[in-house]
């Protein structure tokens, strides 16, 4: 999640409400966060040094307003740049997909590169396991309960497939 805010806080400062907006905005679709959630994030990103927080000249009450510091966009773009090794790929992905157009062409170009590579690598993976267990004999008393976990196999592929083709729709200019 820290990544994500980052990402959001790019275009200028926002309050930890405006945070939780534009998470339900956009990226509530495949990532979810609670205002407490975002607000610990914010603790995390602040005492690492990667956003400052200040009170807002313009309001009435306090409110404080994060913005990334140069240390903090640095470690964004190592993110974006970094391969995806956490077992929710798919989240990540998606996560760093929504914020590509933050970047320049050429890191957007790696970026994408390295969305793919995982992508296909996962896909090889499951098309690998699906033959070999096209080859495995089912005993009869187990055909239906490998039928629907087959059947669970097939929906990565046809995910990781999808997905494959989508990014390359999107490195095409």
């Amino acid at each position: 999640m820290q990544f994500l805010i980052l990402g959001l806080l790019l275009p200028g400062p926002l309050s930890g409400y405006e945070l939780r907006k534009r998470f339900t905005a956009g990226i509530s679709l495949f990532y979810s966060a609670s205002l407490g959630s975002i607000q610990r994030a914010l603790g995390v990103l602040d005492s690492q040094g990667w956003v400052t927080k200040h009170e807002a000249a313009d309001s009435h009450r306090p409110r404080h307003l994060y913005s990334v510091t140069a240390s903090g966009r640095a470690a964004w773009r190592d993110w974006m740049l970094s391969p995806i090794t956490e077992s929710d790929a798919e989240q990540t992905a998606l996560a760093k997909v929504y914020l590509l157009g933050s970047m320049t062409s050429e890191d957007r170009a790696e970026a994408l590169t390295l969305l793919r590579r995982r992508a296909v690598a996962d896909l090889e993976r499951l098309v690998t396991l699906r033959t070999e267990l096209d080859t495995t004999p089912v005993p009869e008393q187990m055909r239906d309960v490998a039928r629907f976990r087959l059947a669970t196999l097939d929906y990565g592929i046809r995910t990781h497939e999808l997905m494959v083709c989508w990014l390359d729709e999107l490195e095409s200019p």
